[in-house]
């Protein structure tokens, strides 16, 4: 049975200390001055002891391991694993707290047949672990297609109640290839499908989360149909009673079936916009607690020039990655207007991104590496600083094609 501390809130750990990775090598590169603060945990160290010694080693010398896990529990997770065996097996159980991981959705490049492959970043280990093959249709989505080389085809996936969910995508004919949801729990570390679309299968709609449920708008289908266009739904993917999808009242218009667009929640209204990028775009507004369409504020619209993240987790802010600039941009409700959280050149072309836990993670370089940038309250100083940031490489042969912040895997040491 799990200890109570299982009950605590996921957490973000800090940038980790590089460890030797089995299946993937990161060039992940923690902040100097964490990488120094993990060196300095152990200054002599000893050769660790048999492995039947270490299986009988308790967590703490003198307490049962179910009260020694309580006394541990709120210390950071990077901390526990850098100590000894033992607390490294704790914080990699199913019974200690999840702390938050970074997933990603792989590509091998457009010369290359090879499948989607999917991908979790454990930022206290320093590694990236393959997740197991999802049980995809026939034919399954697809990245590229052969007549067109120069666009890679959207496949859309959002994160919600800790799960990661694909909902639309193409396949090599340029028809839907998902008829119904592919999920994937990372506590149970398996796939399983979801039900079947209230609406056509699509692509190219708008998709998000919004507190805790999948929702999915607008969109095509096979061929155009106007009604596919503008209908919405949720579905909650932890639900156990009612597991099936809930329509939504139509949109407006037929605007968002023309790009694979992210839906980001904030203030209890889904927020999304018709176009990616910085083109010329419409925006619209869901308010979860009227049930009806709205208008997007002029500010809101105005400032979305790049992919979209919300922070969740009760903090009502939305991210905005300005391409163009390579500027992190924060959007303030109450003035409608966007405020600049850092300005980089690493984050110009920046086309994908996820938020939680007090990070932002931006696919940069074409999706070769992923930039980490610190967004929690920073301490007043007299001299404002930018906030922390650090790289992640991709795994090798791999480009990143969309993130995902969800919490970690169990697994063994």
């Amino acid at each position: 049975m799990a200890a109570p501390a299982a009950a605590k809130r996921p957490r973000w750990p800090p940038a980790a200390a590089a460890e030797p990775n089995k299946r993937h090598r990161t060039a992940a590169a923690a902040p100097m001055a964490d990488a120094s603060a993990s060196a300095e945990l152990h200054p002599y160290r000893r050769e660790p002891p048999p492995p039947h010694q270490q299986q009988q080693q308790p967590l703490l010398p003198g307490l049962p391991d179910h009260l020694a896990q309580l006394c541990l529990a709120p210390l950071p997770p990077r901390l526990l694993h850098a100590v000894c065996r033992p607390w490294r097996r704790l914080i990699s159980s199913p019974s200690f707290p999840p702390y938050l991981s970074l997933y990603a959705v792989l590509d091998a490049g457009a010369t290359t047949d090879a499948a989607v492959t999917f991908a979790a970043y454990d930022a206290v280990a320093g590694r990236w672990d393959e997740l197991p093959a999802p049980p995809m249709p026939s034919p399954p989505p697809r990245l590229w297609h052969p007549s067109f080389l120069s666009r890679r085809l959207p496949l859309q996936s959002v994160s919600a109640a800790g799960r990661l969910v694909l909902v639309a995508g193409s396949t090599h004919s340029l028809t839907p290839a998902l008829p119904h949801p592919v999920v994937f729990d990372p506590s149970a570390q398996r796939w399983r499908l979801g039900p079947r679309f209230p609406f056509a299968p699509r692509r190219w709609c708008a998709a998000g989360a919004a507190r805790g449920r999948v929702f999915v708008a607008g969109g095509v289908g096979a061929g155009y149909d106007a009604t596919d266009a503008r209908s919405a739904a949720t579905w909650d993917p932890a639900a156990v009673s009612s597991p099936e999808w809930e329509p939504l009242p139509p949109m407006r218009d037929c605007r968002f079936s023309r790009d694979a667009a992210e839906a980001v929640c904030s203030g209890g209204k889904v927020c999304m916009v018709s176009l990616r990028g910085r083109g010329a775009k419409e925006g619209a507004v869901y308010d979860l607690a009227a049930g009806r369409w709205e208008d997007m504020p002029p500010g809101m619209l105005a400032g979305w020039k790049g992919s979209a993240a919300a922070a969740g987790d009760g903090d009502d802010t939305i991210y905005v990655v300005d391409e163009e600039r390579g500027a992190l941009r924060a959007y303030d409700w109450g003035g409608d207007r966007w405020r600049t959280v850092v300005e980089s050149e690493r984050l110009k072309g920046a086309a994908e991104m996820a938020a939680g836990g007090g990070r932002v993670c931006v696919a940069a370089d074409g999706g070769a590496k992923v930039i980490v940038i610190d967004v929690t309250p920073q301490k007043p100083t007299w001299r404002a600083a930018p906030p922390p940031m650090w790289e992640v490489a991709a795994p090798e042969g791999k480009r990143v094609v969309a993130l995902h912040v969800l919490p970690r895997m169990p697994r063994a040491e």
